[in-house]
């Protein structure tokens, strides 16, 4: 039963994460990852700790409307207060200098359940790139 709870509450996270990115907003994106998480977003540097609301803000206020965030593909595995989440992401929206932005990009989130509450400790995000030699993203992807 409390595996069904647990499973339940992560969606329910991955929803909020949605949401935040719809709604561009950076604190309650920001409020989902524990203070020190550890990063390794799809944006430079190669990895980061904690989510840094100004910076969040910044990136959000560079696109036109809704940044919408669609979760496929969901693996939650659950070991104690442990949970990795694996699955594939679609990006959708407008930036303001006109770009349409369709991107499908993977990820892996590690959560620690805290006093009952899960809270985000590791992220990663990547997409794959072409071993063909030409060191190119493979950003025209999609799930099959």
């Amino acid at each position: 039963m409390s595996s069904t709870i647990d499973k339940s509450a992560i969606e329910t996270i991955l929803q909020h994460i949605a949401q935040a990115h719809a709604d561009k907003d950076a604190a309650k994106l920001a409020a989902l990852y524990k203070p020190a998480t550890r990063l390794f977003d799809l944006a430079p540097p190669l990895s980061r700790t904690g989510m840094n609301v100004g910076d969040i803000s910044a990136w959000f206020d560079t696109w036109e409307g809704p940044i919408n965030l669609e979760y496929q593909d969901v693996n939650t595995e659950l070991s104690g207060n442990l949970a990795i989440t694996t699955a594939l992401l679609h990006m959708s929206g407008k930036k303001k200098e006109g770009e349409e932005v369709d991107l499908w990009f993977r990820a892996t989130t590690c959560l620690k359940q805290y006093n009952g509450r899960w809270l985000i400790i590791h992220e990663h995000t990547s997409v794959p790139f072409y071993m063909d030699g030409s060191e190119r993203a493979a950003l025209d992807l999609q799930p099959e």
